[in-house]
C-alpha cells in the first residue's frame, strides 16, 4: 500500500483559497443592485489576489518537490548471519547493518562476498541464496556503484530475487574488488547522494575487515 504525499494540502491550498475568493466575488458583484465605485476598486483587489493565490498554487504544484510513494515490503523481518564466521567479523557486520536500516532508507540488505551470502537483514526476500546477474556482474566487474533508482523500471530487476518482490530502489555498492553490498529501499528515487557517500564509506569499511578475515587464513 502506498502512502499519501504529507504535503499535497499544502500545495493546493492557494489554488483552494483563489478560487473559493473568485467564486464569492462573482456572486457578491450579482447580488448587488447598485455597484458603486468603491465596490468596483475592491472587486479589482480582490480578483488579483485570487489570481495571485491560483497562481502560487500552480507554481508550488511544480515547485515543490513530493515525497516518493512508501511502500510496505512484503516479507518477514529477520537477521541472517553465515555460520562460520569469526566473532569480530559478525559484530562488523552487525554494526554496519544496523547503521543501514536506521539512518538511511534502506529496509533489506545483502552482504554477499566470494560468491557466498554472508549476511541477510531487514526485510527478507523469498531466496536465501544470491545468483549474481547481470548488474551485479557489472559491479564486480568495474568496481562501481550502481543505483537503480526505480527497480520497477528495469528489466533486471529479476535477478534481485532474494530482496523482497515490491523493492522500490536498489543499490549495490561494491566492497572491494569480491564482494558487493546490496541494499533495498521501501521508496524509488529515495536514496540521496549523502546516502550514497554513507554506504560507500561503510562498504569500504567492510572490504578493510574482511579482507583482513583473508589474510589471516
Amino acid at each position: 500500500m502506498t502512502k499519501s504525499d504529507s504535503n499535497v494540502v499544502l500545495r493546493r491550498l492557494p489554488i483552494v483559497v483563489g478560487s473559493l475568493g473568485a467564486v464569492l466575488l462573482l456572486i457578491n458583484r450579482f447580488l448587488t443592485p447598485e455597484l458603486t465605485e468603491s465596490q468596483a476598486r475592491g472587486d479589482v483587489v480582490g480578483v488579483i489576489l485570487s489570481a495571485v493565490l491560483i497562481l502560487t498554487g500552480l507554481i508550488w504544484q511544480q515547485v515543490q518537490p513530493r515525497s516518493p510513494d512508501v511502500v510496505q515490503l512484503i516479507g518477514e523481518e529477520g537477521f541472517v548471519l553465515a555460520a562460520d564466521l569469526p566473532a569480530a567479523v559478525k559484530t562488523e557486520l552487525a554494526w554496519a547493518s544496523h547503521l543501514l536500516l536506521t539512518n538511511t532508507v534502506t529496509r533489506s540488505l545483502v552482504v554477499f562476498y566470494q560468491g557466498k551470502v554472508l549476511l541477510r537483514r531487514g526485510i527478507l526476500g523469498g531466496k536465501s541464496e544470491v545468483t549474481p546477474g547481470a548488474i551485479l556482474k557489472r559491479v564486480l566487474e568495474k568496481q562501481q556503484a550502481i543505483y537503480l533508482v526505480a527497480l520497477k523500471v528495469y528489466p533486471g530487476r529479476i535477478e534481485f530475487d532474494y530482496l523482497p518482490e515490491n523493492t522500490q530502489g536498489v543499490i549495490c555498492q561494491p566492497i572491494g574488488d569480491k564482494g558487493v553490498l546490496i541494499l533495498g529501499a521501501n521508496a524509488p528515487r529515495s536514496y540521496t547522494k549523502q546516502d550514497e557517500n554513507w554506504i560507500a564509506g561503510i562498504a569500504d569499511k567492510l572490504a578493510v575487515t574482511l579482507q583482513n578475515l583473508e589474510s589471516e587464513n
